[in-house]
């Protein structure tokens, strides 16, 4: 074989000129993004974390609203394999109740990313106000331990101040002290003296 043949036969898979996308050097993406449940992973935790993510693996114009190539176009058999892959790194970051919810193999990341994004943020008044009710009726007798409560109590602080209905620290240690029994008078006591 000859040098010129030696370089023509080699010019589809030289890495100067198709090099390897960073995409495909992730071999775990739960490692880097945790799971959105909606309660200890909230949707906005979630999104900020991927959004990171998609950005230091160049893949960001999957999930905004970049254009895809046409599909006659030369990039686009490569830019149609990213998008799987994005995909599939957003079916293994959310849980299985939200999966079933965007599962659509057919369709690109920008459209499960928005499917996505219309569970969390389009019925927010409705998500705002069954929130609202388990944050204000959560008791001390329905958690299994003083740190369940509390861990109770934060998660759904987070899961309101994705709806836009934060709450203060303030109202989240009133919460906290006055859902608690007789016995933690004293405890109550101290925590809201030194709030």
């Amino acid at each position: 074989m000859t040098k010129k043949d030696d370089t023509t036969s080699g010019s589809s898979t030289d890495p100067k000129k198709h090099p390897l996308h960073p995409a495909y050097s992730v071999t775990s993406i739960q490692t880097k993004i945790r799971t959105l449940d909606g309660t200890t992973v909230t949707y906005t935790s979630w999104v900020k974390l991927f959004h990171l993510h998609a950005v230091a693996y160049k893949v960001l114009n999957h999930i905004d609203r970049s254009p895809a190539p046409a599909d006659t176009a030369d990039e686009f058999v490569q830019w149609k394999e990213i998008d799987a892959l994005v995909m599939q790194w957003i079916f293994s970051t959310v849980s299985d109740k939200y999966l079933k919810r965007i599962l659509d193999t057919e369709a690109t990341a920008r459209a499960t990313w928005l499917k996505l994004e219309k569970i969390f943020l389009y019925n927010k008044k409705a998500r705002a106000a069954s929130l609202e009710t388990r944050f204000c009726n959560l008791t001390l007798g329905s958690c299994s331990s003083v740190e369940d409560y509390c861990q109770q109590l934060s998660d759904l602080a987070n899961q309101l101040a994705d709806v836009d209905q934060p709450i203060s620290d303030s109202r989240l240690v009133l919460q906290l002290v006055c859902r608690l029994p007789e016995e933690f008078n004293t405890t109550a006591t101290l925590i809201n003296q030194q709030f």
